[in-house]
């Protein structure tokens, strides 16, 4: 038997899905809510927390509770194939097409700050390094905040081609600056985790607190030097997009294949 929040809850997501609270819209207050249900404040807080932790909406401040339009849930084949644009430089498989026209939100910014523990490791220099970092957020154009991608670029870098510390217009062109210095061509290994979001991505993403993100770790390593030139943080919300793998039969596994052998046998 369902709780009084679970109902409440129940009812409150049928009524966005049916459009009585549309996109953007902001919930009743808390006062008229508890009124409506005949329910204390602590039953609609459990309520409207799962509502959060279901995306379907997000606390803005001065506003309340507005409710979130996702988008449309994109699927992503998460091969090895790196492309490449003429205008945007190195496309990795997070568009749905190479020549996908992407937006960026606000203005890109380059910061000096001390590396966190795991970009530091990655990096192969002591955690707490002062280095730099780009940040990027951005989306499919006309969506809202798809993804914040972090660039941290190593020191040694830094030295040789000071440009690499000052803010890209486009995400991929710090990339050919690395190439263009001697380390060209860089190869690349990719880590993905999900992980609870923090309160500054969830920020910047539009997203409830309480959201899951993938967390999409891609570290660039010199051709020169063979170690890591850059390291790439990828943060987006867990219900924004979907990964796909299509698997292959290895040679064993070739049709037609061997009726396979009874356990017992």
């Amino acid at each position: 038997m369902a709780t009084r929040y679970e109902e409440i809850a129940d009812d409150l997501r049928e009524r966005i899905s049916t459009g009585e609270f549309p996109a953007g819209s902001t919930l009743p207050g808390y006062d008229q809510l508890t009124l409506g249900y005949k329910a204390s404040r602590a039953t609609l807080r459990e309520a409207l927390n799962r509502l959060q932790a279901e995306g379907l909406v997000r606390p803005v401040k001065k506003k309340g509770l507005v409710v979130r339009d996702p988008g449309e849930r994109r699927q992503v084949a998460r091969g090895s194939v790196v492309r490449r644009d003429p205008a945007r430089g190195y496309v990795f498989p997070a568009a749905s097409a190479p020549d996908e026209p992407w937006v960026t939100h606000g203005r890109p910014v380059a910061s000096t700050m001390p590396a966190p523990a795991p970009v530091a490791e990655r990096l192969g220099i002591a955690p707490g390094t002062r280095t730099v970092r780009q940040r990027w957020i951005t989306s499919p154009a006309g969506q809202s905040p798809f993804q914040i991608t972090d660039v941290w670029i190593h020191p040694d870098l830094l030295a040789e081609t000071p440009q690499l510390g000052e803010p890209d217009a486009t995400p991929g062109t710090y990339l050919d600056r690395i190439e263009e210095a001697g380390h060209g061509p860089l190869e690349w290994e990719e880590r993905t985790t999900i992980r609870p979001s923090s309160r500054e991505e969830a920020k910047q993403l539009e997203i409830p607190a309480a959201m899951w993100v993938f967390e999409v770790v891609t570290v660039g390593t010199s051709h020169r030097t063979g170690q890591a030139a850059e390291v790439s943080v990828q943060v987006i919300p867990g219900d924004r997009v979907e990964f796909v793998t299509k698997l292959r039969r290895d040679r064993t596994a070739r049709w037609p294949v061997a009726p396979a052998a009874s356990a017992g046998m």
